[in-house]
């Protein structure tokens, strides 16, 4: 059996008139995240550390803004359950996921739970295979000062029974 970690990380301003959704959970906040997608760096950064386990690209090239099928505004829950998809057509199963969100404001805590449960609805797995924490820069860097919110993943997948799991 062969075994792949990837990680992956993105980071998004605030930006006006959006609304806030971290690993697809929104969270109440005054302020949201921009992007083509709902701008949800947990599930953005996830996607990638799974993309890059299998070699199967990233999130950009994937799911590029022009494409018809990634309309603006689109849910990154939806792009996690096509990444699972793809993912599990290479041949791989997902083992774990295991994210952190790096924000000042707000605090997660009360979030992380629920937060577990989409990704892993999403994935098609169970929340024991799904880790979420949340850390502050302490006022320091781009989060820290409220510029924005970043978040950084690690996976890790396993060559499917009976397939050569070959990444393509």
């Amino acid at each position: 059996m062969s075994t792949r970690f990837g990680i992956g990380y993105d980071a998004h301003p605030f930006g006006a008139g959006r609304r806030l959704v971290l690993a697809g959970v929104e969270v109440a906040f005054e302020r949201g995240l921009s992007g083509h997608s709902d701008g949800d760096v947990a599930t953005h950064a996830i996607i990638d550390a799974l993309l890059g386990a299998a070699a199967l690209g990233d999130i950009g090239t994937r799911f590029p803004p022009d494409d018809p099928s990634v309309p603006e505004g689109i849910s990154s829950i939806v792009l996690l359950e096509r990444t699972a998809a793809l993912v599990r057509d290479a041949g791989w199963l997902i083992e774990n996921v295991d994210a952190t969100i790096v924000a000042e404001r707000p605090h997660l805590a009360e979030h992380i739970t629920a937060m577990r449960s989409a990704i892993a609805l999403a994935l098609g797995t169970d929340a024991g295979r799904v880790s979420i924490k949340a850390t502050s820069e302490d006022g320091m860097g781009f989060s820290g000062s409220g510029e924005g919110i970043s978040a950084i993943a690690v996976a890790s997948i396993a060559s499917a029974a009976g397939t050569s799991a070959t990444g393509r």
